[in-house]
């Protein structure tokens, strides 16, 4: 009986192995045919968008979407871009994962009336192919700090130096590509910006294209040099183009790490955290409060956060409070409203591009929070000033009438609020007299004659 049973077990054991690793080989297999079906002769051009600001997840959208052409075999990369700039951090990962891509890669400046501004002009000078469509433009790289919006001194070494470290790092690649690295510096010294046709009689791009057919079509059969020295051949007839989109994921991170929502989540987050402490039990603003608190930690993780700029705004919020506690004839309350604004305007910081909170947003939540902090303070501030109305605690100071004699130090009977009770008063009271209850311990009140509290309560 036993062998048989181990005879079956044996027999079994393989068949589980097999059901196990079945689904994870699987995927894997289809992983391999994905590539597989990507040898086959049709060339493949991968397309990708950018066509917001440059942010940390739209480098992780590029490195992801350029690791899957490479997956694929795909014959070109191709990028479209409009974008207004964005955090030098993020440009530059985006800028060495077109450096290091297996596949060619063209930027594209599309469609008509597009800009490839501050960050952009970086991106794509350092593509393979660097093209642009009619009425659209480039350039206006200069390194922005954001105190000369309230033309406060800067020191010029540090001006300097983030200038000759800008310039520096786009020559390392523009020399490479071929390009025209004197006048590129141009666009970072002196915030030169350049339209399509000046761009390319300029060298800085290499071809004016109507649209992505026409500049697919222009580049099939086009020899290129990558950025390793090698030459390449683009052969591009027949060619099926891949969308590469962001995921929904990445749609939605995208929208938190922008300094404007950022900015708005660690507000709501605040005062919704604030609403919930100083009015226990409301339950919705704190649920709400802790979601955006978390969120806006998840941003600040990925944005380049001034903590001078976090400092004004936990000092905001401290006079807003104070402002509620003393009388300062709104002098609190102005230097909360300034110390707030000027927190979201230094909150974040690049050294390629503003990529700030815009003055409008900071202004817009600075207002309501304000006067929205200071309104909840003063309900708290006046609400521990009211009389208790619930329990035995809202029975101090009533008055009763004595039903049964009050003895001096003995119990006796009392009606109040429609309910008798037992009553002690220190001195005798004759039946029918108003007494005003002291203090209550238990279900015992202890009362005094009205002609006597009267005047202790004047």
């Amino acid at each position: 009986m036993i062998a048989d049973r181990a005879r079956r077990s044996r027999r079994v054991l393989p068949v589980l192995f097999f059901a196990l690793t079945a689904l994870p080989l699987a995927i894997l297999c289809s992983r391999f045919t994905t590539s597989a079906d990507a040898d086959s002769p049709v060339p493949v051009v991968e397309e990708l968008h950018l066509d917001q600001e440059v942010e940390p997840i739209i480098a992780t959208y590029i490195d992801e979407g350029i690791d899957d052409a490479a997956r694929r075999h795909a014959s070109l990369v191709l990028i479209t871009m409009d974008t207004p700039g964005g955090l030098s951090d993020s440009m530059k990962l985006i800028i060495q994962h077109i450096l290091d891509s297996p596949v060619p890669v063209a930027v594209f400046v599309s469609p008509t009336g597009a800009r490839g501004a501050s960050a952009g002009f970086f991106i794509l000078l350092s593509a393979d192919i660097a093209a642009m469509a009619p009425a659209t433009h480039t350039g206006a790289s200069t390194p922005i700090f954001l105190p000369s919006t309230f033309t406060l001194p800067i020191d010029e070494v540090l001006r300097k130096k983030i200038n000759n470290d800008a310039m520096a790092f786009l020559r390392s690649f523009t020399e490479k590509r071929g390009r025209n690295p004197k006048l590129a510096e141009t666009a970072v010294t002196d915030a030169r910006a350049f339209t399509e046709k000046e761009a390319l009689e300029n060298h800085l791009i290499d071809l004016v294209a109507a649209n992505s057919e026409d500049l697919l079509s222009q580049l099939n059969g086009r020899e290129i040099k990558r950025f390793d020295g090698k030459t390449t051949r683009l052969t591009l007839t027949g060619y099926t183009r891949q969308q590469f989109e962001l995921s929904a994921k990445q749609k939605f991170l995208a929208r938190i790490v922008q300094p404007d929502i950022f900015f708005l989540l660690m507000m709501v987050g605040i005062l919704g955290l604030y609403t919930e402490f100083t009015h226990p039990g409301v339950v919705a603003p704190g649920v709400v409060g802790g979601i955006c608190a978390i969120l806006a930690l998840y941003a600040m993780h990925l944005l380049p956060v001034n903590f001078a700029g976090v400092l004004l705004i936990l000092l905001a919020f401290a006079l807003f409070i104070f402002e509620a506690k003393l009388s300062s004839h709104g002098i609190l309350l102005i230097g909360g409203i300034v110390s707030m604004f000027l927190g979201a305007t230094f909150l974040i910081r690049s050294p390629l591009t503003p990529a700030g909170v815009s003055m409008g947003v900071a202004l817009a939540v600075t207002l309501p929070f304000a006067f929205l902090t200071v309104l909840l303070m003063r309900l708290v501030l006046k609400s521990r000033s009211w009389r208790v109305a619930t329990g035995k605690e809202e029975l101090i100071g009533e008055e009763g009438i004595v039903t049964t004699q009050l003895p001096a130090g003995a119990e006796g009977m009392i009606r109040i609020h429609g309910e008798l009770w037992r009553a002690v008063s220190p001195v005798s009271v004759a039946e029918g007299m108003p007494v005003r209850v002291k203090r209550v311990e238990g279900l015992t009140l202890f009362v005094e004659p009205l002609d006597i509290a009267a005047p202790s309560g004047v």
